[in-house]
């Protein structure tokens, strides 16, 4: 360890003094290496009394290789508790006296250390993720950069630090607007998130999700801006572009119209381009489907051109088979004939790329025309790439169209017309009936198919419904029309047939389906209800026509089956019920005259409520109660399910807020919404003012969805359950287990909560199918740490069951039935006072022993549990 010689004095008290105030440990070591002098600070850093260091070896205190050539270096000291601590050693050599002595100077630095550690760690994480990362001053000078921005921009640390972000990162077609509310939001709230358009060294376009954060100082200035920045490129830019085209697709929208819409967005995610589509029929013929930034004239003038390996970028790349690029429109011999247009209006390059079938066939071309003379950028590529297969799915379901059309109006099964169709031939009977005449309509179903795919399969169902339609078929005329609704459902026009006509071909049909189906070793018997209406004594429009043929045939139905019957006014009383009850629902809404009864909701495992649930009932003056299961189908055909659905939330936080101020802890109250209300995408935010209306937390409320709001994968139903999450509202799968959710689909719904259908509450007892079905269900819920709450508990022995079971909360007659207010704030005092009643005999031998202070606490915790005042 080098030393320094310096001629000192003897030290003097001025001199000691000031060692004695120092910050680092100060040891003096004689020749025979042991301790003569040392300071304060000395013995905090060893822990040891002055009096047990002064005297002791250097390399006790862990001060070894004092002769070494190494003035600086790092130790690691052992303290007197135990502990350790890293330090820094600086020695020097002195000479006073005529001795020599070494002074070694200590300081501690494992905070130091740890920071170290800590600032490399976060350099490591901040290197490893995949977001760029920038940090500024608030100048916007780079100070900082990880290597996903390194990745992402191309430009190293060294390159970037010191040179201002967006020097870095704007380009000419960056949106100013945007920076300015993003500079606007850190500036009011000290941080901004936008999506932007940025480029990288190299000037490709890349669009970002940009999160921008100030960091500020204790006086509370902005010391330094920190972003990270997604690449959201690909993953928001691209994928919107493909939902949009797959979902006009899925909506049967003209292929002219979806051609638009992708060259409209193309054009908006990467503005310096014009785009354009062209279908390329079969014989190599040009077909404009889509370009609207381009003069009408100039898509037009390409409508029945031929290919070629000289008609301008598109033609040339669909006879080739390989994209082409026209850097310059103006030089490029393909060009030549064609390029007077395009240069007028300022295009001067043009990059085209075939869009080919799944058989290599060239379907189309997808073109890109820019303004100045350029190649495409690496982001022109991926959205082409993405537009090609765009434009084959297009360009191929237009190709296929009339097939489709075929299929679309006949059934895959029995070849007969379906439901489409049907209305068609409906339509032209009617249109062709002579005055005078009349059409009959028969509507048929099938007796007891259930009971055939039940028992003998879905195949065997399928080979009743083809013998049934021939059967069908050979008992009518040739001018007489037969078709298959769907299902087990048929119909038959009967042009120019009255009443007594149309009974003695039903009469006939009847017969015809006596004799049994041989399936396998099975005789099944095969019979039909049919109900007849006639035009233009029953109705003169279609749909009316078929309700009134389906009314009757209910009636054949509740006649025994395998007959038939006509429509009569006295079936038309159904329809004047439903007329009275829909204008008495729509004046009930009008008038808050609908009410919510509340059911209570029990935890197993100790009797308390868990919560409530809140079930709308309506009593008319004129119609008495009318029960749920009558008038909540009834608003959904009348399309009133959504305002009760909105209603029901807002009533049921009011009453919430009521229970509260009065003192009653209810934790959470369910609401049932129908899947229209989750369609509506202003859900959550209603939701969210409905609870700051009543000052309520959002986890006091749970709403139940029923299966089907999940089924629709492109509805807004999901996005509005995540919405409506994200509040912290709860959300629960209401009757579980009787619809087709998967359960790879119900791991990925923010659903907190599963209730078990009543339907299996009725055999849990006695059905081991029920049972299980029951056990799997609690599983699921276990598994994916969901509660899981029983409907329907009516017998202790269910709710035995359902304990053992692991179910953690019923709801059922058990406990009572759906309650008014007043009428639950009664249940719930005595319901508490029996639990309370329950606890204290569990407990009155323990608390018999105890004291009067052991009392008070038990006392209290009893009345925590309960409700109930200690």
């Amino acid at each position: 360890m080098r030393t320094q010689d310096y001629p000192v004095a003897e030290p003097s008290d001025l001199l000691l003094a000031a060692l004695e105030l120092a910050n680092d440990a100060v040891v003096v070591i004689n020749d025979d290496l042991r301790v003569s002098h040392l300071n304060a600070a000395a013995e905090r850093i060893w822990g040891l009394d002055r009096a047990q260091m002064q005297g002791c070896l250097a390399s006790d205190l862990g001060l070894k290789n004092l002769n070494g050539n190494e003035n600086n270096s790092e130790i690691t000291i052992r303290r007197r508790d135990g502990g350790r601590i890293l330090a820094s050693l600086s020695l020097s050599r002195v000479e006073a006296g005529g001795q020599s002595r070494t002074i070694a100077f200590v300081r501690d630095i494992t905070s130091e250390i740890d920071r170290r550690e800590r600032l490399a760690l976060l350099n490591l994480v901040a290197d490893e993720t995949n977001r760029a990362v920038i940090v500024t001053d608030p100048d916007l000078k780079t100070v900082y950069t990880n290597a996903a921005f390194t990745k992402v921009f191309g430009y190293s640390l060294e390159e970037a630090t010191g040179r201002k972000a967006g020097d870095l990162l704007a380009g000419r077609c960056t949106d100013r607007k945007t920076l300015a509310r993003l500079r606007r939001g850190i500036r009011t709230k000290g941080r901004g998130d936008e999506e932007i358009l940025a480029y990288d060294k190299n000037g490709d376009e890349v669009w970002l999700s940009a999160n921008v954060k100030a960091f500020r100082n204790r006086r509370g200035r902005v010391k330094y801006l920190f972003a990270l920045l997604t690449d959201i490129t690909e993953t928001k830019q691209l994928r919107s572009l493909q939902q949009l085209i797959l979902g006009a697709l899925a909506d049967e929208m003209p292929i002219t119209e979806i051609a638009d819409r992708l060259c409209r967005r193309v054009e908006e995610i990467a503005p310096d381009v014009v785009s354009s589509l062209l279908h390329v029929d079969a014989a190599g013929v040009i077909h404009p489907l889509g370009a609207p930034s381009l003069p009408e004239d100039f898509s037009q003038g390409l409508e029945g051109v031929p290919i070629g390996p000289n008609l301008g970028s598109c033609g040339s790349a669909a006879f080739l088979g390989e994209p082409v690029l026209a850097i310059d429109i103006d030089t490029d011999p393909r060009w030549q004939p064609f390029k007077a247009l395009p240069l007028q209006i300022g295009l001067r390059a043009c990059w085209s790329t075939p869009i080919k079938s799944k058989d290599d066939r060239v379907i189309g071309t997808f073109a890109f025309y820019f303004r100045e003379s350029r190649p495409p950028s690496r982001w022109h590529q991926r959205i082409v790439d993405a537009c090609v297969h765009l434009g084959a799915l297009a360009i191929e379901r237009k190709e296929a169209r009339a097939q489709i059309a075929q299929l679309a109006y006949y059934d895959t099964l029995t070849g007969l017309p379906n439901r489409a169709r049907l209305r068609h031939l409906i339509s032209e009977a009617i249109q062709a009936c002579p005055a005078g005449k009349q059409v009959a309509l028969a509507f048929l179903d099938v007796d007891n198919f259930k009971d055939v795919n039940d028992t003998l399969g879905h195949s065997a169902g399928d080979e009743l419904l083809v013998e049934f339609a021939q059967r069908l078929r050979a008992q009518i005329q040739p001018d007489d029309m037969l078709g298959r609704l769907g299902g087990d459902e048929f119909v038959i026009v009967l042009p120019n047939r009255d009443a007594t006509e149309a009974s003695v071909i039903a009469s006939r049909i009847t017969e015809a389906l006596v004799m049994p189906l041989q399936i396998g070793t099975k005789q099944v018997p095969m019979s039909a209800s049919i109900g007849i209406s006639i035009y233009p004594d029953s109705a003169t429009d279609i749909d009316t026509l078929i309700q009134q043929a389906d009314a009757a045939m209910y009636k054949a139905k509740e006649a025994g089956r395998s007959t038939y019957r006509f429509f009569s006014a006295d079936m038309n009383r159904l329809a004047e019920q439903r007329l009275v009850y829909s204008a008495a629902l729509r004046n009930a809404i009008a008038n808050d005259a609908l009410s919510l009864h509340y059911q209570p909701q029990i935890r197993t495992v100790d009797g308390a409520i868990h919560g409530v649930e809140a079930l709308a009932r309506w009593h008319d003056p004129v119609l008495g109660e009318v029960s749920p299961g009558k008038f909540i189908p009834l608003a959904e055909e009348c399309g009133l399910i959504e305002q009760i659905g909105l209603w029901s939330v807002r009533e049921a936080c009011r009453q919430m807020a009521a229970w509260r101020e009065a003192g009653l802890d209810i934790p959470c109250v369910s609401v049932n919404l129908s899947p229209i209300n989750f369609q509506n995408v202003t859900l959550a935010a209603a939701v969210a003012e409905i609870l700051g209306e009543h000052r309520l937390p959002p986890e006091v409320l749970m709403l139940e969805i029923t299966e089907g709001v999940i089924m629709n994968e492109r509805s807004v139903a999901i996005e509005t359950m995540n919405a409506i999450r994200k509040l912290g509202v709860g959300l629960s799968l209401d009757d579980f287990g009787t619809g087709y959710s998967s359960l790879s689909r119900l791991a990925q719904l923010p659903i907190r909560e599963l209730k078990i259908d009543r339907s299996f509450m009725r055999d849990i007892e006695s059905n081991p199918n029920a049972r299980a079905i029951v056990t799997t269900v609690l599983r699921v819920g276990q598994s994916l740490q969901l509660t899981v709450v029983a409907e329907g508990v009516e017998t202790e022995g269910q709710r035995n069951l359902l304990a053992e079971l692991g179910c953690e909360v019923i709801q059922g007659f058990l406990y009572a039935p759906a309650l008014s207010p007043a009428a639950f704030g009664r249940w719930l005092l005595e319901h508490s006072a029996r639990q309370a009643s329950v606890m204290l005999r569990h407990i009155g031998r323990s608390l018999s022993r105890q004291d009067e202070s052991a009392q008070a606490s038990t006392f209290n915790a009893i009345a925590a549990r309960t409700g109930i005042p200690a």
